[in-house]
């Protein structure tokens, strides 16, 4: 099977590693967000004009990076940041690499797939678009006059610029768009997404890497017409300034906001975060999973001070949500994690 995962930063990170422990999964493309403007990233595109933020391209790439010695070494390099206070502090160095290959061969793409060779990556990382983006949002709660009146209620609402911005925000996040609008895909990452048997969305930074793929709109066609299966995966928490206070189905009703045409085939989501899996089902079969499957399962990584997803744990966790659909099982998921066995 070919699977395409969709998202940015330790999300897709996460995803990436899981996706490599399936043994069903013979082909693995990540499509990576590039609307970063903070860090590392946010400081080469100011130095760079017109450069892709490299810093979640980098994470996907280790992720893939090959198993050998020379692969292991490689992606422990890239990794790698400079300490100090000069001029590299805070720089990671496949940063400074993939900013290096993107200015000399003028085409990102083939920087992507130069430095895949250099790490020996297992399966190939895409960006979502062959231009920086740059993300807007309407936030309410932050005591201003101007007003919103998509959903026709009047919500006081203020349009706030930048992933840093809108990730940090106090307030909160209501809608998202993306300039330049109607930005131009990156068209093999259109054309990985139409020919993949399995497409996962999640989980990561929710409105700065998992809901901009939607607002693409050769990316979002190729999400409505592929034949894949389509999976989103949930994250483990609510995320402060994104997504404070964010219940499970709050997630997918935003993503239900932003794409409401867009259908999935099964909801992936941890059996700890999820407090009322009917609530979560419900929302899953009115908004978008036609029989509402939602699988709960152990997916979390024991790490009580950050919330991470554990690869192998997600992996087996995917294992099961192919094998239901591949059968076409009932809804429900993981045997013993209903919601009469919480």
């Amino acid at each position: 099977m070919r699977a395409v995962a969709l998202g940015g930063g330790h999300g897709l990170h996460a995803t990436l590693c899981a996706l490599r422990l399936v043994p069903e999964i013979t082909g693995v493309t990540a499509v990576v967000t590039v609307a970063d403007d903070g860090g590392s990233s946010g400081r080469l595109r100011r130095e760079m004009d017109g450069i892709l933020p490299p810093g979640d391209l980098r994470m996907a790439l280790s992720a893939l990076a090959g198993d050998d010695d020379g692969g292991r070494r490689w992606s422990a390099l890239v990794q790698h940041r400079f300490g100090g206070t000069g001029a590299l502090a805070g720089h990671a160095v496949g940063n400074l690499l993939l900013a290096g290959l993107m200015d000399t061969l003028g085409d990102p793409v083939e920087a992507l797939d130069e430095m895949s060779r250099l790490l020996g990556v297992a399966g190939r990382v895409l960006p979502m678009c062959a231009v920086p983006l740059d993300i807007e949002a309407d936030v309410s709660g932050l005591g201003l006059d101007s007003y919103d009146d998509v959903a026709g209620d009047r919500t006081p609402t203020h349009r706030i610029r930048g992933q840093v911005a809108v990730a940090s925000t106090p307030g909160r996040v209501e809608r998202l768009y993306l300039r330049p609008d109607q930005p131009p895909a990156c068209p093999q990452a259109v054309e990985a997404v139409r020919e993949a048997d399995v497409v996962l969305l999640g989980p990561g930074s929710w409105f700065t890497s998992v809901l901009p793929h939607l607002l693409v709109p050769a990316l979002r066609a190729a999400l409505d017409e592929t034949s894949a299966r389509r999976i989103v995966v949930l994250n483990l928490a609510p995320e402060p300034g994104e997504t404070p206070d964010f219940s499970p189905e709050q997630h997918l009703a935003v993503l239900a906001q932003h794409a409401p045409q867009l259908r999935f085939d099964a909801v992936l989501a941890d059996v700890d975060a999820v407090a009322v899996p009917h609530r979560l089902r419900a929302t899953a079969r009115d908004m978008m999973v036609p029989d509402g499957r939602v699988h709960l399962a152990p997916v979390a990584a024991a790490d009580p001070l950050v919330p991470r997803h554990d690869p192998a744990a997600l992996a087996a966790a995917l294992r099961e949500v192919l094998a239901d659909l591949a059968r076409g099982g009932p809804a429900g998921g993981r045997t013993g994690y209903r919601a009469g066995a919480r």
